[in-house]
């Protein structure tokens, strides 16, 4: 084999090897990659109007705070405005243990940029809480 071919074969099978390395160290926590699994389905439930099923799939912290009537009032005036959600796109994860002034517990913040028909860019934070049976489940929604 030509030498200049043999160093440019070597060149490139150690890129492919540093670049594989290198891909483990960008890979996000699985939780929360599951937090905004969890985040996303919960969002498609709201985004189809179905205040009732995105109440019962949310967390235990979330229906004490409001019940299931005022919670389809409360959506259908929040989204109401905004029209069909378009497209939506995470912008952060953060994962906190034991966050000052809240219970004890694993939670996580997820920030969408989201495009709707009357708003094409609207910001959605969702808040979740990794509840005692191992799901994740939202406790908390704010659109602007």
């Amino acid at each position: 084999m030509n030498p200049v071919r043999s160093f440019a074969a070597r060149l490139l099978l150690l890129a492919a090897i540093c670049l594989g390395l290198a891909g483990g160290a960008f890979a996000q926590d699985p939780r929360g990659n599951a937090a905004q699994a969890a985040a996303r389905a919960w969002l498609e439930i709201a985004d189809r109007g179905d205040a009732e099923a995105s109440w019962a799939a949310a967390g235990k912290k979330f229906q004490a705070s409001i019940d299931a009537p005022k919670w389809n009032e409360a959506l259908a005036g929040a989204r109401g405005p905004f029209g069909k959600t378009l497209s939506r796109t995470a912008l952060s994860t953060k994962l906190e243990t034991n966050p000052a002034g809240a219970p004890e517990g694993e939670y996580a913040t997820i920030i969408f940029e989201t495009s709707f028909e009357n708003a094409p860019r609207a910001a959605e934070s969702v808040s979740l809480e990794h509840e005692a049976d191992g799901t994740w489940r939202v406790i908390g929604y704010v659109i602007r």
